[in-house]
């Protein structure tokens, strides 16, 4: 029987596993994941509480002792909130800086200026786009859903063709694109370099969007032709302020992590010296923290100030931009207590194993499993965290390039066809007024576009990089 011993934490390396023994992991995998599912699904368990019970399981049928199975729950929570929670928060802080001020509206309102007729999807998936950088998903959706329905409703536009543009450009940038949770537990797992991936998220996220957005939005809006629901358009923030901040300031207040971040990046391909004074500050300040933290200082001059937020206002508005994330950390953390407790009992070093003997290249593994927990669990981030840590073994010996391409396998494979089990598909359901029939043809189709296009290209990439 497999035990998860006190040395086998403190190694360097795991204890080689016998085949027995990877017949008692793959089981106790399966009923981990089966239990989260199980939780999660049919008695609708907070998230949190299932990856919790879930990894007690898989510790239980590992053969683990429990007192060995909590330890590497908690190093792993501990680990993973203490290297993607500050991140979290200062994402949440500025969304709701962009939010409150009327800097998002003010976005939207000057694109949406400029663009008609058919460019109008291509000018939602641009908005989406940007505005999905420093945002979570479920926060742009509210964010972007009025100006879907108005647009739809005043232009006389499908409510699908500018509708999935605006939900692909914000998944998107959801499951490839860090700062987003998701990319960032991934990265840390398998230790990626953030500014590569950033830049190859990027590179990928692109023709990905334009793909499952406007190009898929055609077809959606043939299969599913239905009006905008007036009682779903609600007040925008904006309405109720005096003035709200320029274009370019908040574009610019927008940018500036991904810029500084991919600052950092570049410098350290062009330079390569760490003794070099010119990239130790670039490595401290396109670190993620400072560059998130940088934004939010900035957006206090060019945000709060224009739309005329006194400093009094500050501090509630930092509070409620923390209060919703609460449940997003204790979930990401629980994800990294259940991927370090499969790294800790040997499941990484057995999927290693049998990996050897298979022609599956290393990237659509990491898909196929990430494809896998996102169809049975329905969140992408419990996908991600869980295929990072099953695949972490993977990345050893990989070049920089290879390690971030691992990442968006992951983050593409954890897309893959939102179904019943997915919040965020009911989200869409309700506000766009669909049944589940036209969720799926739709939003789930979308989904899947999304998954298998940029799973695709990093494939593609694999063969260059």
């Amino acid at each position: 029987m497999t035990r998860l011993s006190v040395e086998m934490l403190a190694a360097d390396a795991p204890e080689p596993i016998t085949s027995a023994g990877h017949a008692q992991l793959g089981i106790a995998v399966l009923a981990g994941i089966a239990v989260i599912v199980l939780l999660i699904t049919k008695f609708k368990l907070h998230a949190f509480l299932s990856l919790t019970l879930g990894t007690l399981v898989l510790g239980a049928v590992a053969g683990a002792p429990l007192d060995k199975a909590i330890a590497s729950f908690t190093t792993g929570l501990g680990t993973t909130v203490a290297g993607v929670g500050v991140l979290i928060a200062l994402g949440a802080i500025l969304g709701k800086m962009l939010a409150d001020s009327g800097g998002a509206d003010q976005i939207v309102d000057t694109i949406l200026a400029k663009a008609g007729g058919r460019s109008m999807p291509w000018a939602m998936v641009l908005i989406a786009s940007v505005i999905g950088l420093p945002l979570f998903f479920e926060v742009g959706v509210v964010l972007l859903i009025p100006v879907v329905l108005m647009v739809a409703k005043r232009g006389n536009y499908s409510l699908m063709r500018i509708g999935i543009p605006a939900l692909a450009g914000l998944s998107v940038m959801h499951g490839l694109v860090p700062p987003h949770p998701g990319p960032l537990v991934a990265i840390d797992a398998v230790d990626a370099n953030l500014g590569v991936t950033l830049a190859l998220g990027v590179l990928v996220a692109i023709p990905t969007v334009i793909i499952a957005g406007p190009l898929f939005s055609r077809y959606a809006a043939r299969w599913v032709d239905v009006p905008a629901p007036d009682r779903m358009i609600p007040q925008r923030v904006s309405e109720d302020l005096e003035k709200r901040p320029g274009f370019g300031p908040t574009l610019a207040t927008i940018l500036l992590p991904v810029v500084l971040m991919l600052s950092k990046a570049l410098v350290d391909i062009v330079i390569d010296d760490p003794e070099n004074t010119v990239q130790r500050v670039f490595d401290v300040v396109g670190s993620p923290m400072i560059a998130l933290l940088a934004s939010v200082l900035v957006g206090i001059f060019t945000l709060l100030r224009p739309a005329g937020f006194g400093k009094e206002r500050l501090s509630p508005l930092v509070e409620k931009g923390l209060a919703p994330i609460a449940g997003i950390l204790l979930i990401v953390g629980a994800g990294g207590g259940f991927k370090q407790t499969l790294i800790d009992s040997g499941v990484g070093q057995m999927v290693l194993d049998i990996s050897k003997d298979w022609s599956i290249p290393a990237l659509l593994l990491a898909w196929l499993i990430a494809v896998a927990i996102r169809l049975a669990t329905g969140s992408a981030t419990v996908a991600t965290i869980s295929a990072a840590g099953l695949v972490a073994p993977l990345a050893e010996g990989m070049s920089t390039g290879e390690t971030a391409l691992l990442v968006l396998a992951i983050g593409a494979g954890s897309l893959f066809f939102s179904h019943v089990n997915d919040a965020g598909f009911w989200l869409v359901k309700e506000y766009f007024g669909l049944d589940v029939g036209q969720t799926l043809k739709t939003w789930s189709i979308m989904e899947t576009i999304i998954s298998v296009v940029a799973g695709g290209l990093v494939l593609l990439l694999s063969l260059v990089i």
